[in-house]
């Protein structure tokens, strides 16, 4: 969002590596895990383009509202996808919190005095987004944690279906989003 300029660009090749990741994992065969993939693309790119540190490039007016119905359409695609399974609450969430951002931001002049730090949003929303996302990547974190290996089981999935890379993905834009928040 609108932090310190080398905090920012991590943020921003870390969410865009994701995204384009995740575009990888749109050749999977299995058609929940393409599905998936879109979603977070999406949330990925959309995130890096939102952390973009203001001192080198400061959106037009325009685009704060924008990255709004952006999100909130994946929002509504999220809430009508989660009809067949909680798993799609996440992305419901996600989507959400970006839409919160956006709007913040939107009503955020870019020469406020405590523009990006601290001074936006509604502080109980923000501090629930952090606590449900912190719980989030804590839990992403300990799944991550790998099981034993089974001697000489073939390592057949490509790129698009490794579920550890899946994993690593969500737990990366978890964090991204971790830190976006605290920058509101």
């Amino acid at each position: 969002m609108h932090g310190p300029a080398a905090s920012g660009w991590l943020l921003v090749a870390l969410c865009a590596v994701t995204g384009a990741y995740c575009l990888l994992r749109l050749r999977s065969t299995v058609e929940e895990q393409r599905r998936a993939a879109g979603d977070e693309a999406l949330m990925g790119f959309g995130m890096a383009a939102m952390a973009v540190p203001s001192a080198v490039y400061t959106p037009p007016a325009w685009a704060w509202p924008a990255f709004a119905v952006l999100f909130g359409a994946a929002a509504l695609r999220a809430l009508w996808a989660a009809r067949g399974g909680a798993r799609h609450l996440h992305h419901l969430v996600g989507a959400s919190a970006m839409v919160y951002m956006a709007v913040v931001m939107a009503g955020t002049p870019n020469d406020a005095p405590g523009h990006g730090h601290g001074s936006a949003g509604l502080p109980l929303l923000t501090g629930l987004l952090l606590l449900y996302f912190t719980g989030y990547v804590l839990l992403g974190g300990v799944r991550l944690v790998p099981a034993p290996a089974v001697a000489g089981a073939p390592r057949t999935a490509g790129w698009g279906d490794r579920p550890e890379l899946a994993r690593a993905c969500r737990l990366s834009m978890g964090i991204a989003m971790v830190a976006m928040l605290l920058t509101l």
